[in-house]
């Protein structure tokens, strides 16, 4: 209730500028610590244990700012980032565009960030303890770099030691040829480099664009199960145009919220097939409610994230989700999130 009162304020800042101050809000309000997590919602992947499956994505922590209150926020996880190597300030601004008639948003920012060495000094002074729940940490190349599966490992070998997991991003449309490294060759060679940084180190994800071709599908699966990969998330914005209301429509750049989430859900769909369930998947966009979060997780999701709908509901939204999760899964006479993933395709 107190977000819908102080909405009207912040949407009448540009997007981007209204971001800014939420993050700026965060860092200042005194919220720390752990929500109890309710049992039926925790669950283990990739090694790690989950409070809960909602998960802050990323975008929202570029820069891992606020990353160690989103356990407060309800977020079962938070991952940071895109961070890459060297720091860039990313496409000219405007970049970020609300679609308020259609409840999305597009944007164009181009991976600003401040850079690994900021984002590895900012996560190293949060003791491990004070997190309170897994940490992710999204990495991809810079705009100019000359060799970006480089790029990729560099971010990988300052990085790893600091997180739960890491997400190696090739699904960004806003850095021109970074979704080339989605092609089969390209993927191998840059997942098995990736690795071999740190074979021991954290899990490894891959975060793929729900803009691909059958064919596209295929061979990213069996890259990633020859690779050993611990998760895919799918998936990232689209550059696909569905009928949209708005007058930023026709700005350039990646479309995420709710005109997303069929495709998001048709793509978790085709992955959880494409993989026969051997690999686990993370579900993204379009993901407003605990009804989509809980659709998404039969669809084969073992955990969700949620970003734009931040913008239109409010930083309590975990919270919600995570209270309609518990009350959907007694509904149905699950006792653990975990017996839902997948029942709806597999």
């Amino acid at each position: 209730m107190t977000y819908q009162l102080l909405r009207p304020f912040l949407f009448g800042f540009d997007a981007e500028s209204a971001h800014g101050l939420s993050l700026t809000a965060l860092r200042a309000l005194p919220i720390s610590g752990r929500k109890k997590p309710l049992v039926a919602l925790t669950s283990e992947f990739a090694g790690l244990r989950f409070p809960s499956p909602v998960g802050l994505a990323p975008g929202y922590d570029k820069n891992a700012e606020i990353f160690a209150k989103a356990s407060a926020l309800g977020f079962g996880f938070a991952e940071i980032g895109t961070v890459t190597p060297r720091p860039q300030s990313g496409n000219p601004r405007p970049r970020l565009f609300r679609l308020v008639e259609d409840r999305a948003v597009i944007n164009r920012m181009g991976f600003n960030n401040e850079g690994m060495e900021a984002a590895a000094g900012r996560i190293a002074a949060v003791s491990r303890e004070r997190r309170y729940a897994p940490l992710g940490i999204n990495i991809g190349a810079n705009k100019d770099s000359e060799d970006r599966i480089a790029d990729y490992v560099v971010a990988m070998q300052r990085l790893a030691p600091l997180a739960d997991y890491v997400t190696v991003n090739i699904s960004s449309p806003n850095t021109p040829g970074l979704r080339a490294l989605q092609d089969k060759a390209a993927l191998d060679d840059l997942l098995l480099r990736v690795r071999e940084v740190s074979p021991a180190g954290p899990p490894l994800f891959l975060k793929v664009a729900p803009d691909l071709e059958p064919a596209d599908i295929d061979d990213i699966a069996a890259v990633v199960i020859e690779r050993g990969i611990n998760a895919l998330i799918v998936s990232n914005t689209t550059i696909t145009r569905p009928p949209l209301k708005s007058r930023h429509a026709g700005e350039a750049g990646g479309l995420s919220g709710a005109p997303l989430k069929a495709l998001a859900q048709q793509r978790l769909i085709d992955f959880r097939k494409a993989t026969a369930g051997r690999v686990p998947l993370i579900g993204v966009g379009g993901i407003a409610s605990a009804d989509d979060a809980y659709v998404r997780i039969r669809a084969g999701a073992s955990l969700v994230q949620i970003y734009s709908a931040l913008v239109y509901e409010g930083p309590f939204l975990a919270r919600r989700i995570n209270k309609g999760l518990a009350q959907l899964l007694q509904r149905d006479g699950f006792d653990n999130i975990t017996q839902a993933i997948g029942v709806d395709v597999d």
